[in-house]
């Protein structure tokens, strides 16, 4: 996948990890795309180790908006302290 499709599948994970918690989180467009380009990349590492999924599979995107979901929490955590 190329750089575009990143930035496309980032802000997508994004945007639903943002919809799904509850809250507002302060954040553009730009922080929503590398929120989501995370969560993907967590989600990813995580899911292959386990072997809970391969590389293609749609279960890839269930726990990339987990993974970013996570990490929204984590900064809201962090940015509270």
């Amino acid at each position: 996948m190329g750089i575009i499709g990143t930035i496309l599948v980032g802000l997508i994970v994004g945007a639903i990890a943002r919809f799904v918690l509850p809250g507002e989180q302060k954040m553009g467009w730009i922080m929503t795309i590398l929120l989501g380009i995370g969560g993907s990349l967590l989600a990813g590492f995580v899911g292959q180790a386990l072997g809970w999924y391969t590389v293609g599979e749609p279960a890839g995107w269930i726990m990339s908006v987990l993974g970013a979901v996570v990490l929204l929490v984590v900064v809201g955590k962090l940015r509270k302290s």
